[in-house]
Parts: structure tokens; C-alpha cells; sequence
């Protein structure tokens, strides 16, 4: 199988709570567009710091990070930060890569989303079974 990319929308979270409470116009929520590879061996989602600061995403924490070639290094943590594919959501921390040149969705926010890679069509999909609305395993 190949390399899966897909189209998401990033907001910034809190933006959207301030939208919902009618303290800030829709159109200044802050949210891009962004073509992401879906990298079931990553586990959150990974933004370089250019989209971090476009969102206007605050450092929540920093933490070590392992590379996939064993390299060990630190990373902030930003966020909240909502993702959107198609018609399913989830909201989460994302980890800045200062020097990536790719959005990763990881493996946890596409369980939140219900979201699976399809190894027929190589593309990232809706859950075939709950087409309509993300299922959450709770246990």
C-alpha cells in the first residue's frame, strides 16, 4: 500500500467555543485547510510551527518524543486544536515538529473521529459500518 493523504480542516478550539458563545463572528474563527498523512504508526496529530502560529495555538506542555529512526528530541505540545474529515470531529493536542514539511494524522485522532484507512482505494474513510455517525469505544 502506498502513501494515504487526506483533506482536514484544523480550528483553532478555542476560537470555536468563543464562536459558539456569540462572542466572536464565525468568519474570525481561526482554521485552514491542510493535506494530511495519515500515519497509523503515529500516534497524535503533528503540525510543524508555521500552522501552530497561523492557529494561534498555545503551548499547553513540552514533552520527549521518539522519531521513528530511535532519534529522541522535545517537542511542544499545542491545542486544543479540532479536526474535522468529512462529517466526524475531534479535538485534541497537537505535537510541533519544528521542521516538518507535512501534516501527520495519527492514530488517536482518527479513533476519535472513527475513521479508517481503506486498503483497497489507498484513502482515508468513515467507519463503512457507522457511515452517519463516529462510534466511541468507552471500555
Amino acid at each position: 500500500m502506498g502513501l494515504v493523504y487526506a483533506d482536514i480542516t484544523l480550528q483553532n478550539s478555542t476560537d470555536v467555543e468563543m464562536q459558539r458563545r456569540g462572542v466572536l463572528p464565525n468568519e474570525q474563527v481561526r482554521q485552514m485547510n491542510v493535506k494530511a498523512l495519515v500515519d497509523t504508526g503515529a500516534i497524535t496529530l503533528t503540525i510543524n510551527d508555521k500552522i501552530a502560529k497561523q492557529l494561534d495555538l498555545a503551548v499547553q506542555d513540552q514533552v520527549v518524543i521518539e522519531l521513528a529512526d530511535g532519534t529522541r528530541g522535545k517537542g511542544d505540545l499545542v491545542g486544543p486544536i479540532n479536526i474535522r474529515f468529512h462529517n466526524r470531529i475531534t479535538s485534541c493536542l497537537a505535537l510541533i515538529l519544528p521542521d516538518a514539511t507535512e501534516v501527520l494524522l495519527g492514530a488517536i485522532p482518527m479513533e476519535g473521529m472513527d475513521v479508517i484507512v481503506d486498503p483497497r482505494t489507498e484513502q482515508l474513510t468513515v467507519h463503512p459500518d457507522r457511515p452517519f455517525t463516529a462510534m466511541m469505544k468507552v471500555k
